[in-house]
């Protein structure tokens, strides 16, 4: 009897062996065959559905930055009308093109039509519309990296919006940032290899780690258009202010020492800085960055579909992938995990929420003072002060995930943001008490942004008409053209072995 039992749980045994030897035989033999190429891909491919040929997994991934169902406490993946949830920073923004319409940003996928939709970049078809430069296409699309190489990276800068319309048609994508060949990451934005050059550092010597937070920092960082470069002065050339340091002081020194100015509040007076998505510099000073781990690490982990490892390329917030993002490190619960998050969010939002409310007095106040007869002398420091605190909250609150990639930095910042702008207020109190006026300044409703676009003058109905015209007549016929010259490429297809 006991050498049946022997016999019978020796086969088991054996079968089970052969089961798993055949798996890993067939799993490697996926692997042997997974990634052959099914198309050469020449030159800078801005197609991600050409790519996708050779790497469906990526490309599938990276589909579902389309997805826009994800929330948490304070952010989301989908549309979210950040002035109608903090009124407030209508004046702010007053005279900049960000009173107008500010939205939570939605996927990499949708990158070139939110560019379309947005009220910020005007209306090209209406006379003395879209302004706005080439430059601002920069970050937004894997065209841009071919008209660089087809024009010349200064005669792409100075072209305007508009004139790149049909050319810029294809969203963020695998070209941005690999090299077609080897697969390598690469840096395909000359702003970020300059910034580099001005620390006086080579990008080159970047290790693969590095890499896989610098291919992210061509883009989410803080930058300018400088139209001051000899040779360059009709480009709207793109520029990170980082040649003295990555802090926001840094930068601010830089800006004032340049006095740079990216507009004048209407209001105030003030020469204001826009600080736009510092999300690198601020990663830069977190526990994340001292340790090692990269952005990929946490936005783009490692999963495994049918016995292949790969980056997942659906790239969003860490906190909807807790098990592939943060278990690789941490042992904690899930909830536990996303407690520690929101709560760090919760605190640098309330003094955010505290900071942006007295700039935003502190303009209007500025603005009695102009109207009772202040001379620039008197309003100087005051001008400063408000320049300054806006910046520093500025820093923090147009970072994407600042609040928990480095808290402590988030939170020192937004602190010293409200140390200026009380003792500004200070300041301008003692100044309309000289000039008579000893009382609080009427305030409009800070309750309702339409109210307040009201009170800076803007006609959004009016923009909002021009905006659908926009869409409905031009951008069809900017994609037609567009695809229309993309079908005419050749895709070879790799001889098979």
């Amino acid at each position: 009897m006991k050498n049946w039992i022997l016999f019978t749980l020796t086969a088991v045994i054996v079968f089970l062996l052969a089961m798993l030897a055949y798996s890993i035989m067939d799993r490697k033999t996926e692997a042997r065959f997974a990634y052959q190429p099914k198309v050469q891909i020449e030159g800078i491919e801005p197609r991600d559905s050409v790519w996708g040929l050779n790497y469906p997994r990526q490309y599938q991934s990276y589909m579902k930055t389309q997805d826009t169902t994800f929330r948490s406490m304070y952010n989301t993946s989908g549309f979210k009308d950040a002035l109608a949830d903090q009124p407030e920073l209508v004046i702010l923004w007053a005279g900049y093109a960000f009173s107008k319409d500010y939205n939570h940003p939605r996927g990499h996928a949708w990158a070139v039509t939110d560019v379309h939709n947005t009220l910020r970049i005007g209306s090209p078809m209406e006379p003395g519309d879209g302004p706005q430069p080439s430059t601002c296409w920069t970050c937004k699309s894997t065209d841009v990296p071919r008209l660089m190489s087809e024009m010349g990276v200064t005669e792409y800068y100075s072209q305007k919006l508009s004139d790149m319309g049909t050319e810029v048609i294809n969203p963020i994508g695998c070209a941005d940032c690999h090299n077609p060949q080897t697969m390598n990451l690469t840096i395909t934005r000359p702003a970020l290899i300059e910034a580099f050059e001005a620390m006086g550092k080579d990008i080159n010597q970047a290790s693969h780690q590095e890499m896989r937070s610098l291919v992210c920092a061509q883009c989410h960082v803080e930058y300018y258009f400088d139209r001051t470069q000899p040779g360059k002065e009709q480009a709207a050339y793109l520029t990170f202010p980082w040649k003295d340091g990555l802090s926001v002081e840094n930068m601010e020194t830089y800006f004032d020492n340049m006095d740079f100015a990216d507009w004048v509040h209407p209001i105030s007076k003030a020469r204001m800085l826009k600080a736009q998505h510092p999300d690198y510099e601020l990663y830069e000073m977190s526990v994340h960055a001292k340790r090692g781990v990269s952005c990929a690490d946490c936005h783009m982990p490692y999963k495994t579909e049918g016995g292949q490892k790969f980056t997942d390329h659906h790239i969003g917030s860490p906190l909807a992938n807790v098990e592939n993002s943060c278990f690789v490190c941490h042992r904690e619960k899930q909830q536990d995990l996303m407690t520690d998050v929101f709560e760090r969010q919760r605190k640098v939002k309330e003094g955010s929420s505290k900071a942006q409310m007295l700039i935003a007095m502190a303009h209007i106040e500025a603005g009695k003072a102009w109207e009772l007869g202040a001379t620039e002398e008197q309003m100087k420091d005051i001008l400063k002060g408000i320049r300054h605190a806006q910046w520093r909250w500025d820093f923090v609150v147009a970072s994407h995930g600042g609040a928990f990639h480095a808290p402590l930095e988030s939170s020192r910042i937004i602190s010293s943001s409200i140390n200026i702008i009380q003792e500004t207020r200070i300041k301008l109190t003692r100044l309309l008490a000289s000039l008579g006026h000893n009382k609080p300044v009427d305030m409009p409703n800070f309750n309702s942004k339409e109210a307040l676009q009201a009170y800076i003058g803007l006609d959004i109905p009016a923009e909002k008409a021009a905006k659908e015209r926009f869409l409905d007549e031009v951008v069809p016929l900017w994609l037609k053209e567009g695809k229309a010259r993309e079908a005419k490429k050749e895709v070879k297809t790799v001889s098979s072995r």
